[in-house]
């Protein structure tokens, strides 16, 4: 029987993740099928997961505007995405829904892959946003043993998030220390390039434009940038092993990736 698994959100036309999925799966001779499935409102995402309990789909992978309302659905959550508050990946099983959050386990494997010579334990690491996105990168940071500080326009947000996770909330100055700096702001923050560190790492979330104006700004000066891609790839690989499991096999992804993207690099 074929296994059925997809990705959901709104819109969902955008994703990479049935390229990436589809190529491991043809590479792994696998009868099995990675769908988009793009529900209206949470109401038809919620019709989608109790659809999938019924028909035996395999699990989903979670993006916008969703992924609280998977961590809700959930009959088991995962102590990662109970402290993220949200989950990108639901695993069904027997009718039972697992939640899990892999957006921390795909940014430590973006900055392994790109910034190989980063060390963050005991380095002051700065998190720009307050949601579950900042949560995650957050959460993955301090247990990987950095300084983690977060960094939000609207401080009682960060201050929430920084007491839930127990690190810190900051201001601007943290900027000028940071050894890394993680946009998971959907928009361009407004960060200074000059009053970065000279040996300053840089990671942005978002991978439409792949070059963020922010990692164009600190390529600028020279400094080591890491994109969303590597964070989507990163992410992609421990759904992979969720629902197929085994491990994806090797595939140059990311080239399909770029092509689909239009980009060269």
């Amino acid at each position: 029987m074929t296994v059925v698994a997809g990705v959901a959100g709104q819109p969902i036309a955008h994703s990479l993740s049935p390229l990436i999925h589809s190529a491991w799966i043809a590479a792994a001779g696998l009868d099995a099928d990675y769908r988009a499935f793009g529900p209206d409102d949470e109401a038809g995402f919620a019709a989608l997961v109790a659809e999938g309990r019924a028909e035996g789909l395999r699990g989903l992978n979670v993006t916008a505007p969703f992924k609280a309302a998977a961590l809700a659905l959930a009959d088991e959550v995962s102590a990662t995405a109970r402290l993220c508050g949200s989950a990108n990946l639901l695993v069904l099983d027997g009718g039972r829904v697992r939640a899990d959050s892999t957006d921390g386990e795909g940014l430590m494997a973006a900055l392994e892959d790109q910034a190989p010579g980063l060390e963050v334990t005991d380095r002051p690491v700065l998190v720009l946003g307050a949601g579950g996105a900042a949560r995650a990168a957050a959460a993955a940071l301090k247990a990987a043993g950095a300084h983690v500080a977060v960094l939000n326009r609207t401080a009682e947000r960060a201050e929430r998030l920084a007491a839930d996770l127990g690190v810190r909330a900051a201001g601007p100055e943290a900027v000028a220390t940071a050894a890394l700096v993680v946009n998971a702001l959907s928009v361009p923050p407004h960060i200074d390039a000059a009053s970065l560190r000279g040996d300053a790492v840089l990671m942005d979330m978002t991978y439409r434009p792949l070059l963020t104006p922010f990692l164009a700004a600190g390529r600028a000066r020279g400094l080591t940038t890491v994109d969303g891609l590597a964070m989507l790839i990163g992410q992609a690989r421990p759904s992979f092993r969720a629902f197929f499991g085994l491990e994806p096999p090797e595939v140059d992804v990311r080239r399909l990736a770029l092509e689909a993207l239009g980009e060269t690099a």
